[in-house]
């Protein structure tokens, strides 16, 4: 509400509101400090032929809201073509700060705009409600806090203004001066007093004679001789009780539109909560998915990790049960050959000639024929150990997997709706019609039938379209149906199911094309006649795949 009792010039709350013709209201500060004289509109471009059906007549006949005593003091009524104001005479211009419609005063300017009672008691209800302080009435920008209130001038002042314009010395020095509070109380029981006095029903131009009339034109409640005057002589007037009651109804009826899309938006937004209630909803559901679908993944590479670790341990075994064969050969072949050195050791030991010659060349030929194997046995044990594995895993493709993790913003779609005016059966066909829900994404529809006797669904249908008509069935039969969407994540749901009763008998109509010239059809092609006795062949508008031929005998009408 508050916007609607501030000023769109000071941005404050109204102080001394006044009307305008366009029904915007404006502090009678703002509006004296912003209005301008013609001449200076005229230089400053304000004016423009292209905008002028926004300006207002200055005419006896348009005197938009009359002052009490200043009839025609400015112009402003809407729905009159523009006319340039006169020259004879110092005017003034004030442009509105909501809709920038201009109006015209005379030499007394905005102080010929009526004051705006309502606005002003709403403005200070609402203050007291809140405990909001008053605003200097004199500050020239952003009106400050009020500090003093006198009773003679009944203006706030600010201490600043209060030095500038309100000096304690001269005449001013009797002025009482109050409290900010004690002076709102006092412009309260003096509004009381003369609301009083207004509620009496008095004509403020003729205090004797009672308001009885309301004025159109003017917007004003007049007297009776107010209604003699010749200023309102061309007006439409209308009693003052008739218009009061209309104009309650016409409130009371836009206030009722006005709270059914107040209602209707109070509604909208209690969907938009419970939507961001859903949301989070979804969100939690999400993060939750994504934990369990991450932890899987996380315990897959475990398993994973297990397995490898396995592996290479097993590698590692077998490498070492080899590493120990090689190890046992060795020692035999190395016990071997000590024993043989040590017996070459001893022979070498010997002093009679003739007895180490009996085995001298056989001990060479051992010793270099051992030396030989040893030496082809190493360089193959040699090529043969490993003291590494010859592993290493290939990680990049998981990484690049991991990297490349995203969601998939595209799920199955919900399930149908089915329209149920739409959905018709004539004859011995039915019509089925769907839509689906907006924010899914679908690729086609799968449309499926029972076989009129409640068995199982069989699809009839599969396609992008969302309506199908479906032929051939059984006359008199209950047909129960339902359709799912699908896209390239899946199939959705399947819609609400209905049935659909074919007609008990088939209605059909003889189809005039192509028809011998002998027969005779009537004018509602639901009777055919011929004069023979052969059998002749007549195309209907319904194709049956299974009835009744009922055979008359021979009815032969003369056709003379």
């Amino acid at each position: 509400m508050e916007e609607e009792i501030k000023c769109a010039v000071c941005k404050q709350f109204f102080t001394n509101p006044v009307l305008l013709p366009c029904y915007h209201a404006i502090c009678l500060g703002c509006a004296i400090q912003h209005q301008q004289t013609v001449q200076n509109l005229e230089a400053s471009d304000s004016i423009d032929n292209v905008d002028a059906d926004k300006l207002s007549v200055l005419s006896e006949t348009d005197s938009g809201v009359v002052c009490s005593s200043r009839p025609c003091s400015y112009i402003g009524s809407l729905g009159y073509q523009a006319q340039s104001p006169p020259s004879n005479s110092l005017c003034f211009s004030l442009p509105c700060p909501v809709c920038k419609k201009a109006t015209f005063f005379d030499e007394q300017g905005a102080k010929n705009l009526p004051s705006f009672n309502l606005m002003k008691r709403i403005v200070e209800k609402y203050c007291e409600s809140r405990d909001i302080g008053s605003k200097c009435e004199l500050c020239e920008s952003v009106a400050r806090d009020a500090t003093i209130f006198c009773d003679q001038c009944q203006v706030f002042y600010c201490d600043a203004c209060k030095v500038k314009c309100h000096p304690m010395r001269g005449p001013l020095l009797k002025h009482s001066l109050i409290s900010p509070h004690q002076g709102r109380i006092l412009l309260k029981n003096r509004q009381a007093q003369k609301a009083k006095s207004c509620e009496s029903g008095r004509c403020f131009d003729h205090p004797n004679e009672l308001l009885s009339h309301y004025c159109l034109l003017c917007r004003y409640p007049l007297c009776g001789f107010c209604v003699e005057e010749q200023r309102h002589g061309s007006h439409d007037i209308q009693p003052l009780s008739s218009i009061c009651k209309a104009s309650k109804t016409e409130l009371s009826q836009s206030l009722q539109q006005l709270s059914e899309k107040a209602r209707a938006v109070t509604e909208f937004i209690q969907r938009l909560k419970a939507a961001s209630e859903k949301l989070n909803a979804s969100c939690e559901e999400i993060e939750t998915a994504i934990s369990i679908q991450i932890g899987a993944i996380i315990e897959a590479l475990k398993a994973r990790e297990q397995e490898l670790i396995g592996f290479v341990r097993q590698d590692r075994d077998s490498k070492v049960r080899r590493l120990k064969e090689q190890v046992s050969t060795c020692t035999g072949k190395l016990q071997k050959t000590t024993g043989l050195m040590q017996f070459c050791i001893e022979a070498l030991k010997e002093t009679d000639p003739s007895t180490f010659l009996q085995v001298s060349t056989m001990l060479v030929h051992r010793v270099s024929s051992l030396d030989i194997t040893w030496q082809n046995e190493m360089a193959t044990l040699s090529s043969r150990i490993t003291p590494t594995l010859d592993l290493e895993l290939d990680s990049d493709s998981v990484v690049r997997s991991v990297e490349l993790l995203n969601f998939s913003r595209m799920k199955p779609p919900s399930a149908p709706f089915l329209i149920q005016e739409e959905c018709v059966a004539e004859n011995n066909s039915i019509t089925v019609a769907w839509l689906s829900h907006p924010p899914a994404f679908v690729e086609g529809y799968v449309l499926e039938l029972d076989d009129g006797s409640g068995g199982t669904f069989r699809e009839v249908y599969v396609g992008k379209e969302t309506v199908c008509t479906v032929d051939g069935l059984h006359f008199n039969s209950l047909y129960q149906t339902r359709v799912k969407a699908f896209n390239s994540c899946g199939e959705g749901p399947y819609s609400e199911i209905i049935g659909l009763h074919t007609a008990e008998v088939a209605w059909f109509t003889y189809e005039p094309v192509d028809i011998l010239p002998e027969i005779k059809l009537s004018e509602d092609l639901l009777t055919a006649m011929v004069d023979s006795f052969e059998h002749k062949v007549i195309l209907g508008s319904l194709g049956l795949h299974r009835f009744i031929n009922a055979v008359l005998d021979a009815l032969v009408t003369s056709v003379k």
